[in-house]
Order: structure tokens, then C-alpha cells, then sequence
């Protein structure tokens, strides 16, 4: 659950506990969007591009060149780099190399085979090429110091040196690229939840949390508090500021909570975050999930999505003191934009079979197409105005979970909303005071309240009749993810699960 603007009292403790890493953590992430429309130009410099392909170095706008990436690798001692790029579904993909190879790589990128990765290029196709965004540098603070090893966040091009247009990063950088031409920055602070479970007898994986806390439980002797702290100190060295981190509803459930930062650098947040989770609960000899609902009974694992648009002063476009909700028309078009194509937006932003296991009444999910205040059985929450903290008016949308690919439901988040903002239609009044699940079907189908999908496949189905959506994510990445959707829902249907074998096997 989120904490209210002003509630960040435990961040000065971890700034002055750890003050080093965060200056370094700082210095190390750019927030900046100038370059967007740049982001797509690369220039080769030799007429084979595919055997020699020397490219102009990268400029993102951050403070990052090639000089500085070089001195910080040195300083860092890192012996190898990590080249990461996700496939359509948020798998995050790795290519190594040696870091003598890093100067070359920065002026060439690197090359791999895209074949055998979901979404990426046909067999016939298969050379891709990656570029270096250099501002996205971070030493992975769990690896050994002999073989210590430093990520980069890539863009994905084609052998003609175009970039991929089944590049997942690509997606989302286009659609803000849009927004630049506005003076607009769209910033998104995402919450990703998780559980922490203990390996059964023999290494098996089956849901056992590790602890008995629950929501804001804090104990000195529970070893929750120890690994959450130690992965706060890892995710603040690399680039990631840390507002708090806290115990969820659930037992072994946890959130940590990071500052907002436009979506690109969000998106890339919560890939860091992910496998820096998974990497130091290895090391305690623990399970990370982030799946969305593991354990049945219990509240799953969502990723809320606070939202707003700044201007090029950094102004947030969502306030209007005039309003007696305090928001603008560009406020009331987003969230106009995310109900009219919440159910498609749901299959990228909720895309696995579990996370409509989630999407249930009674465990604090939302379930119906409505907005609020304060009320958090709705699917869009508006925070309560705060005098003084008019910057973080802001739009939390509910259903995302952690099991999306951050950089494609960031993207469809923002078509959607555009496409409220742009072509405005009547705006529902808040249902606030009003307890949602309460409410009897008829009782909502009076009030105009619709709800989200019920399974994968409905909300596939209706992801195929968006062509907003679509469009945003571009004719290649919309075949990849459905064909990749489609077949997750196939093998799901034809599985005989646990509770079939339990409920049929003696009684018919």
C-alpha cells in the first residue's frame, strides 16, 4: 500500500545510514528526457554495417560519456559487464562481456542472436544489435569483488542500424518522445510488492513465507527487516532513491518503495529492482517472487502506479487549485483515457494467468472501472490534496502487477490516457465514501460501473478490439505478446491442476 506525500520520514535514517551510496546513487542515474527524439538515431559509418558497423557514441541527455563510464568502471574495479534488454514478455536478457571489451562496445554496441528470443527476430533474421545507454551504469553490489560485475541498460536495432520495433524500451520511448513534443514528462512511481518464501525439503519451490509479520510490522530480531534493509542498501547504490520499505498485508509479503522518475527510468527501476530481489534473497537462502497471487486466501502482489504530467518547468499539469477536486482538465482526461481502456489495458499491465487470481473482490485488488479519492476498492485512487505538496497530485492506477513488462504497461498506461486528453468525453463522478465490493450487481450496473476481465484470455480478447493500445504498441510487439499470451492461456487450460485432482478424483 502506498504512504501518503510527506510520509517519508524513514528516508533521512537511510540517507544518513548509508550516506556514501546515495551519493554515489545520485550521480549515477539521469532522470533526464531531452533526448528522446535522438534516442532512434544512430549513424554507421561504414557501408558493411553488419561486420563493421562503427556508431556515433551515444548522447541521452544525462551526464554520463564515454569518458566518465570508463573512469567509473576503473574506480569500481568491475571485471565484467552486463548488457540488458527485456524480451516482449519482461524477461530481462543478459549478454556478457569482459570489460576490456567496453571502450570498443560503447562505440560499436554489440551484436547477439535475436532468434531464439520471444517477440524478437525469425531464424532467417536473427542478428540484432544492441546500443549502450550509459546512463544506466550500476555495479551489482552482490557480485564477488574478484569478479565483480556492472549492468547497462540497452536499445535493440537491426542490422540496417533502424531501431527494433520489437524492442520492448523502444516502445515506451516512442510514446515519450510524443509527449516531449508537448513539453510534457510523464512520471510514474511504481510499487512493486513480493513475497519472501523458504525453500521446502529438497530445494522445491512452494509457498512457505519466511515470517509472521504484517502490514508495517517491524521487529529488530526478524530476519524480514535484516534482508529488507540489506536490499534497500543495495537497490540506493544503484541508482534507485529509496523513500521507505516496509511489511505488506500478507505473511512474507513486502514492498519498497521507490522515488517517482519519468516512466523510461521507472520502468528501469523496477527491472532493477526485481532481480536485485531475487539476487540477495539468494543469498539468505530465499525464494523472491513477484508473482501475483501465490497463495491463495491471502492479499496478492500488486504494483500500483502513481501517475502525473509535468511541463517543462517541472510543473505538475495535474493541479488546478480552481477545481473542487483540485485537478485539471489534463487530470480528468487521463483518467477518463485508463477507464474507457482499462479492460485492454489490463492484459499488458496484468498479463499472466495468476494475475486474475488476484484481480478478486475481498483482497484489496480493485475489480471495478471507477475512480476516487481515498478509496481504495476503486481502480483509479486520487490521493487527497495536500496543502503545500501541489507537485504530487497524482493518479494511482490499481490493477498492474509485477508480472508485466514495465516499459509496454508504462506505454499502453500513457496511450490510454492520451487518448482521453486528446479526444475528452464525460468524466464519471468519484465514488468516494462508497465500498465498491459492497455493492450488489445491480447496484453497480445502475451506477455504470463495469469491471475488469475475469481471466487472461477475456482481457487478450479485448486487447485485440483496442486499436489504441495497439497502435502504441506497434504492429510487431502487439503479434509477439498476443502469440506469447495465447499459448500461456493454451497451456494453462489444458493443465490438470491440484484442486481438480483433489475435488474429482473419488467423487464422479
Amino acid at each position: 500500500m502506498p504512504l501518503e506525500p510527506g510520509h517519508g520520514s524513514f528516508l533521512p535514517f537511510l540517507m544518513q545510514w548509508n550516506k556514501l551510496a546515495w551519493q554515489h546513487a545520485r550521480q549515477t542515474h539521469s532522470s533526464d528526457l531531452d533526448a528522446y527524439p535522438e534516442l532512434f538515431v544512430w549513424k554507421a559509418k561504414t557501408n558493411n554495417v553488419q561486420s563493421a558497423a562503427r556508431l556515433e557514441p551515444a548522447n541521452y541527455g544525462g551526464r554520463m560519456d564515454k569518458k566518465e563510464l570508463l573512469e567509473r568502471v576503473k574506480a569500481d574495479n568491475v571485471k565484467f559487464m552486463s548488457y540488458q534488454f527485456t524480451d516482449v514478455t519482461g524477461v530481462v536478457k543478459s549478454v556478457e562481456s569482459p570489460v576490456e571489451q567496453l571502450e570498443g562496445e560503447i562505440d560499436n554496441g554489440v551484436w547477439f542472436d535475436g532468434s531464439s528470443v520471444e517477440g524478437f527476430a525469425r531464424i532467417q533474421e536473427s542478428d540484432m544489435h544492441l546500443r549502450l545507454d550509459l546512463d544506466s551504469y550500476a555495479v551489482l553490489p552482490w557480485t564477488p569483488s574478484d569478479l565483480k560485475r556492472a549492468r547497462v541498460f540497452c536499445d535493440i536495432y537491426q542490422p540496417d542500424m533502424t531501431p527494433f520495433p520489437g524492442d520492448p524500451r523502444g516502445v515506451l520511448k516512442r510514446i515519450l518522445a510524443k509527449i516531449k513534443e508537448r513539453g510534457w514528462t510523464f512520471n510514474v512511481g511504481p510499487e512493486p510488492e513480493f513475497f519472501l518464501f523458504r525453500p521446502t525439503n529438497g530445494g522445491s519451490i512452494h509457498p512457505v513465507p519466511h515470517d509472521v509479520g504484517g502490514y508495517f510490522d517491524f521487529s529488530p530480531q526478524d530476519e524480514a527487516v535484516r534482508v529488507r534493509t540489506e536490499l534497500m542498501q543495495a537497490l540506493m547504490s544503484m541508482g534507485l532513491e529509496i523513500e521507505v520499505g516496509h511489511h505488506e498485508v500478507a505473511r512474507g509479503q513486502h514492498e519498497i518503495d521507490f522515488r517517482f522518475a519519468d516512466a523510461l527510468k521507472a520502468a528501469d527501476n523496477v527491472l532493477t529492482l526485481k532481480y536485485t530481489v531475487k539476487a540477495i534473497a539468494a543469498q539468505h537462502d530465499l525464494v523472491a517472487s513477484f508473482m501475483p497471487k501465490p497463495i491463495f486466501g491471502i492479499n496478492g502482489s500488486g504494483m500500483h502506479c502513481h501517475q502525473s504530467i509535468s511541463d517543462e518547468k517541472g510543473n505538475n499539469l495535474f493541479y488546478d487549485p480552481s477545481d473542487r477536486y483540485h485537478l485539471s482538465k489534463i487530470a480528468y482526461g487521463f483518467i477518463t483515457g485508463q477507464l474507457k481502456h482499462a479492460r485492454a489495458l489490463s492484459a499488458v499491465a496484468a498479463p499472466s494467468v495468476n494475475s486474475y487470481k488476484r484481480l478478486v473482490p475481498g483482497y484489496e485488488a480493485p475489480v471495478y472501472i471507477c475512480w476516487a479519492q481515498t478509496n481504495r476498492s476503486s481502480l483509479i485512487r486520487i490521493p487527497r490534496h495536500t496543502v503545500g505538496l501541489e507537485k504530487a497530485t497524482r493518479a494511482e492506477l490499481r490493477c498492474p502487477d509485477p508480472s508485466c513488462n514495465p516499459y509496454l504497461a508504462m506505454a499502453v498506461m500513457l496511450g490510454a490516457a492520451l487518448d482521453g486528453i486528446d479526444y475528452p468525453f464525460p468524466v464519471p463522478e468519484p465514488l468516494n465514501n462508497v465500498n465498491i465490493y459492497h455493492l450488489t450487481k445491480e447496484e453497480r450496473q445502475a451506477m455504470g460501473i463495469t469491471e475488469l476481465p475475469g481471466s487472461l484470455l477475456e482481457a487478450m480478447e479485448e486487447l485485440e478490439k483496442d486499436t489504441v493500445l495497439k497502435e502504441t504498441l506497434g504492429e510487431s510487439v502487439y503479434e509477439a505478446f498476443s502469440r506469447a499470451k495465447l499459448a500461456e492461456w493454451d497451456e494453462f487450460r489444458i493443465r490438470v491442476t491440484d484442486w481438480e485432482i483433489e475435488r474429482y478424483m473419488e467423487s464422479v
